[in-house]
């Protein structure tokens, strides 16, 4: 029985790990973008928006627009990509400046620079959230593993 209380931290700590991994990665493609100083004029083939719904005791409804991008790079590889986020007022056949990185695989973003103080603050907060979490675990299992062999603690 004692098992559960090492499984359930590290599957916690396993699925912390993996967010805050894609959270620095995509955080870090988003600047290397923007640090690129490439720059291209792109046209919005598509906008759509997914709702996700929350159960629970007080339901919420979450909309997330996505917008579908097309741009030529400065070596004339035709690139598509779709992003959420974007700004509303942002429709199909709209052109806007897109940042990317130049290489082999072409990461790109739609999001102008001016969002970049926005885009940090979110991604340490998130981390800083799951970093807390992760302790948290750490320290449960060092505080169990502590009351588990010590023979003075008293058990049922």
């Amino acid at each position: 029985m004692d098992v559960f209380f090492y499984i359930i931290p590290v599957i916690m700590m396993t699925v912390i790990a993996f967010w805050g991994y894609r959270v620095l990665r995509r955080w870090l493609q988003i600047r290397s973008a923007w640090n690129s100083g490439l720059t291209a004029e792109a046209r919005c083939l598509k906008a759509f928006t997914t709702v996700s719904k929350s159960m629970g005791e007080h339901s919420s409804v979450r909309s997330t627009i996505h917008h579908v991008y097309e741009f030529k790079t400065h070596d004339g590889r035709a690139i598509r990509f779709e992003e959420e986020d974007g700004p509303m007022t942002t429709v199909e056949g709209d052109f806007v400046t897109v940042h990317y990185t130049d290489g082999p695989k072409v990461m790109a973003t739609a999001h102008g620079p001016r969002e970049r103080v926005k885009q940090t603050v979110a991604s340490l907060g998130i981390l800083a959230i799951l970093g807390v979490v992760f302790a948290f675990c750490v320290g449960f299992m060092v505080t169990f593993h502590q009351f588990s062999t010590d023979t003075s603690f008293p058990t049922p």
